[in-house]
């Protein structure tokens, strides 16, 4: 990431490395059928009644959710048909103005993985399985997380789900600092103080995050004190999107350099390449598949490479934010140290990485590698937007005094030969003189008349390229030298003519 900053220190006002949407999934001890069946037992039913105690705690939690509405005077809205629920919960804080606390209680009936009984030999057990049920989201906007939303489904096992934003929580944290920033959508376009930003965004990952989501819980599921005989969740990170964001001082710059590294990255980014950005390698034991995908959509074009369940992608943010993303789903394809004791010997050494929130800050620094490595694979691209510039300043005529030179095609063969001459590599330690471009252009002539008339046009040819800033004149002598402008120019389009039209004309003509 140091590199692609200094390649584009001018154009770039800072970066952020902070994470975008994380999901949160609790589970009691009830989440196993085993589990289940030991609970409903030890409160002396049987399985026979499991049915009948599911809907009795489902209907609780139906009048809880509707309780909470009520009393907080918020709407509690059912929805019957695929609505995003994120836009209609926005759009209600809005037109209320909630500021903070409950924004609305959406119900929706989806599959959750729940369980069923099942009968056949025997006695009657147990099995998870998926099935649709009551499902609430609460949609609020918490003093310290900002917007989000809990979701917990109305069936056995009740696991919850806890969606927070770490864009939104690092928001209010630096509003709480008085810190000057600029926010649209769900990305910063500037930051006043961009590297105490990014220390604060690690806060993130080193919260007390089973105190935090212990809140929650404890809030929308009223089962916990009693029914659930004071259970307790335990947290997982389900997903986590870790976002580096390179803050481009204009739309401009961005517009210009986004159409290169997407095509770089589309084309040149083999499957070794995305192991290594995330910290692995591409070995004969690996079983799974590596895509890279690219998709268009209405906010603009995206890449998304993806090994298994994980995968990095790179997009644009309202034209002035690149933003790389590292998504972990499966977190077990990633290494952590871990000390273990066994039979009184303790040793530590590298093991699948758990889902567990306390492996969180782990998660972090995979991810903010990973797009550290993306980023200097990004690097080496060049703005196009200076070499765009020069083709459209050959082109156009120059002035020279009160007078205007024209300027010159790429594709005239003359000025082709003249791009030519003028670059010959025994002119770069002395320079040239308009003899030398003369026979390099011309030949060489005895007749002196002729000679002359070719003097003047060569002379003709220098003011045009002098115009244009290709040539300047070596003092206190008749020499002439290329600029560094002029080389770039000049040797592009002789390349282009020589390999790269080509190559592009015998491909489409194919």
């Amino acid at each position: 990431m140091d590199r692609f900053m200094m390649q584009h220190r001018e154009k770039v006002l800072g970066t952020l490395n902070c994470f975008d949407r994380v999901i949160f999934k609790g589970h009691l001890p009830i989440s196993h059928p085993t589990g289940l069946d030991r609970f409903i037992t030890r409160l002396g039913f049987k399985l026979m009644e499991f049915k009948e105690i599911a809907l009795h705690l489902a209907d609780r939690l139906k009048k809880h959710a509707v309780n909470l509405a009520e009393k907080t005077h918020r709407p509690y809205r059912y929805l019957n048909r695929p609505v995003r629920k994120e836009e209609l919960a926005r759009d209600i804080a809005r037109r209320d103005e909630v500021e903070r606390g409950l924004i609305c209680v959406l119900a929706t009936v989806e599959p959750v993985q729940a369980f069923r009984l099942v009968y056949g030999k025997g006695r009657p057990h147990l099995r998870s399985d998926w099935r649709k049920c009551l499902v609430h989201y609460f949609y609020l906007i918490d003093a310290q997380f900002g917007f989000m939303h809990v979701r917990r489904p109305t069936w056995f096992p009740f696991t919850m789900q806890v969606y927070i934003n770490g864009h939104e929580w690092l928001a209010r944290r630096m509003s709480r600092l008085r810190m000057a920033f600029q926010r649209a959508d769900n990305a910063f376009l500037s930051i006043g103080q961009p590297r105490r930003a990014d220390h604060l965004a690690r806060e993130f990952a080193r919260l007390d995050w089973p105190a935090a989501l212990d809140r929650f819980a404890n809030r929308f599921n009223p089962l916990l004190p009693d029914a659930l005989e004071k259970m307790q969740y335990y947290w997982v990170t389900d997903q986590a999107e870790y976002a580096t964001d390179v803050m481009f001082a204009g739309r401009a710059h961005m517009q210009s350099l986004y159409p290169a590294l997407l095509r770089h990255a589309t084309l040149a980014f083999q499957a070794d390449d995305i192991m290594k950005f995330l910290g692995r390698k591409l070995h004969h034991r690996f079983e799974g598949e590596l895509i890279s995908d690219l998709k268009r959509r209405v906010e603009g074009a995206r890449i998304k490479h993806r090994v298994k369940r994980n995968w990095i992608k790179m997009y644009d943010k309202l034209g002035r934010v690149l933003r790389v993303e590292t998504v972990i789903n499966q977190p077990r394809e990633f290494k952590v140290r871990r000390t273990s004791t066994y039979q009184g010997r303790t040793r530590t050494r590298w093991t699948p990485m758990p889902k567990g929130v306390a492996f969180l800050d782990r998660t972090e620094r995979i991810s903010r590698a990973a797009n550290r490595r993306y980023l200097d694979g990004l690097a080496d691209i060049r703005d196009p937007a200076t070499a765009r510039k020069a083709l459209d300043r050959m082109g156009r005529p120059a002035a020279a005094g009160k007078r205007r030179l024209r300027g010159f095609n790429p594709a005239d063969p003359d000025d082709a030969k003249l791009f030519s001459a003028v670059l010959r590599g025994e002119h770069v330690i002395a320079g040239f003189r308009n003899r030398h471009v003369r026979e390099a252009l011309f030949g060489p002539t005895e007749d002196p008349f002729t000679a002359r008339r070719q003097a003047a046009r060569v002379t003709r040819l220098f003011n045009r390229l002098h115009s244009h800033g290709y040539i300047a004149k070596i003092p206190h002598t008749h020499r002439w030298r290329v600029t560094d402008l002029g080389r770039a120019a000049m040797s592009a389009v002789l390349d282009v003519r020589d390999n790269a039209f080509p190559a592009a004309f015998t491909k489409a003509a194919a």
